[in-house]
């Protein structure tokens, strides 16, 4: 199962302790989730998944409900000037459940793995080939609820891998033209040695605490198993701000 080791530049991933500023702004939040979930949303996976994306109506500066972000996170990263609505993913009990559209294969790929991706590589055409679309510059998960189905899990270390793969993929290519690479080969091969060298780790996490993850880092959701939430789910909020130059997401 493996450990986190709390070093961000080594493992691309930390488990910030709990903030109380945090705590109040994931207080805040859950609040104003709670409505949102009520409307119409994505869902998929047998509708044990909401993806949310944009969902969380948090202001430009990124507070909520008058509630400022603030947290320990801030000493690890360069907060962007304006944050963007946060994605709000909410799983249910019994995920993941498979789709009609979906394949064997990819269903047996988020039970098995975890549904392992790099975040902003977007499966594009009739063949879902994988191309830079949306190049983060981190992920800010913060838990909205005490919840142990599902949790977040990353392999540790595997950012350095993944980066090396893309800059074999982008090499002597103008950066203008990196979103028309196609990566999907090179990604898979890179995701497979991961799974064989670097452990798989579970990342549970209460509100007040915040998960940071390396734009690179390989990283997925766990099948629900014997976790448990309350009625709504388990909820987290992800900030997924994008880098300004895309040479810096490389």
């Amino acid at each position: 199962m493996g450990h986190l080791t709390g070093d961000y530049e080594r493992d691309g991933v930390i488990r910030l302790p709990f903030d109380a500023g945090t705590s109040a702004w994931a207080q805040a939040a859950r609040q104003v989730a709670l409505d949102v979930v009520k409307t119409p949303g994505d869902l998929r996976h047998g509708k044990t998944w909401r993806v949310g994306v944009d969902d969380l109506p948090n202001t430009p500066d990124g507070s909520i409900g008058g509630v400022p972000l603030r947290g320990l996170w801030e000493a690890e990263i360069t907060a962007p000037t304006t944050w963007h609505p946060a994605q709000l993913s909410v799983v249910y009990p019994g995920y993941p459940q498979q789709d009609p559209d979906e394949t064997d294969a990819n269903h047996r790929f988020r039970l098995n793995r975890d549904a392992a991706h790099v975040d902003g590589l977007l499966p594009q055409g009739p063949n879902k080939r994988r191309h830079l679309r949306e190049p983060h510059a981190f992920v800010l998960g913060l838990p909205l609820n005490d919840a142990t189905g599902s949790p977040l899990v990353v392999w540790p270390g595997s950012h350095v891998m993944m980066q090396a793969a893309f800059a074999r993929c982008f090499a002597g290519v103008d950066v203008d033209s990196w979103g028309d690479v196609d990566v999907t080969d090179a990604y898979q091969a890179a995701r497979r040695e991961v799974f064989a060298r670097c452990p798989r780790v579970e990342v549970p996490a209460s509100p007040g605490e915040a998960t940071l993850v390396h734009r690179h880092l390989l990283h997925g959701v766990a099948p629900w198993g014997q976790g448990n939430a309350p009625a709504e789910g388990r909820m987290i909020a992800y900030f997924r701000p994008q880098v300004a130059d895309l040479r810096d997401w490389l």
